[in-house]
């Protein structure tokens, strides 16, 4: 081989070296920025929720958060929504006594208080709906009840929600005043309570909310009275403070003071906060 042909195919040789070093570069390099790149999509991502949602709430958000609940499995798959209806008292008295939940939906700030004042929330309580009062008489109001006043009849058969239930709280207030006096056949428990007395025809009236009247269709009848104006129940909710599922729990509660989750209880025949 002669020196200038040597001299040719050493040239290619240190080329296709320096070309073959530069691809591996290359290479390395964009592997390295398609792992960076991964890296900062998976830490700016929001964690993925799963598990379960406990949460304790008045009963007369019964229905309302039930719909509510499956609409929040159906967006975020994995998780599921549990929960504990009653009276808020009964609810707040579990929870300060160490019953596991995420999430508390009181029917007044009264009942709320009893959580927070145990320092057992986290943050400050959000009203997200408001309340009225209402009679709920059996279907086509036999009795011919028309106010509040009609209900101290001697004659008829009432239930009240006991005077520690928010719904017993703000009859009371109405009942006072209105100067009237009033003595049930028996003190209910939660709002449920009463209203299936009437439903059952164990009772001839109750007084509940506007909601209870709604979700029970033709069971029974509502009548209004003005007075109810006067004893109108905001709605408080929180995240709790040993929440076992803190992250699904503060979305939940995003839901219910969505749009979204307005629109749920408006039909349900709440008020705006």
């Amino acid at each position: 081989m002669t020196r200038s042909a040597r001299r040719t195919r050493r040239t290619l040789q240190v080329a296709g070296a320096g070309a073959a070093a530069l691809l591996a570069v290359s290479a390395c390099s964009s592997s390295d920025d398609s792992s960076s790149s991964k890296s900062d999509s998976s830490a700016s991502a929001s964690p993925k929720m799963s598990g379960t949602v406990t949460v304790f709430a008045a009963a007369s958000l019964q229905e309302s958060f039930t719909t509510l609940g499956k609409e929040f499995e159906k967006a975020n798959p994995g998780t599921k929504v549990t929960f504990n209806f009653g009276g808020s008292d009964t609810l707040a008295a579990s929870i300060t006594g160490g019953a596991p939940a995420d999430v508390f939906a009181a029917a007044s700030p009264k009942t709320m208080a009893i959580v927070t004042d145990k320092k057992d929330a986290v943050g400050t309580p959000a009203t997200f709906v408001r309340n009225q009062l209402e009679i709920a008489t059996l279907p086509g109001n036999p009795d011919k009840v028309t106010s509040l006043k009609d209900l101290t009849k001697s004659s008829l058969k009432v239930v009240l929600c006991d005077k520690t239930v928010p719904c017993g709280a703000a009859a009371q207030k109405a009942l006072t005043a209105s100067k009237l006096k009033l003595t049930p056949v028996s003190y209910e428990a939660d709002v449920k309570s009463a209203l299936t007395k009437v439903e059952l025809k164990e009772a001839d009236a109750a007084v509940v909310y506007k909601t209870d009247v709604h979700a029970a269709g033709s069971k029974v009848q509502g009548v209004e009275f003005p007075e109810s104006a006067n004893a109108i129940n905001d709605y408080p909710i929180v995240l709790l403070k040993n929440a076992p599922n803190a992250v699904a729990a503060k979305a939940f509660i995003a839901l219910v003071q969505s749009a979204e989750g307005q629109k749920v209880l408006s039909a349900a025949g709440f008020l705006k906060p």
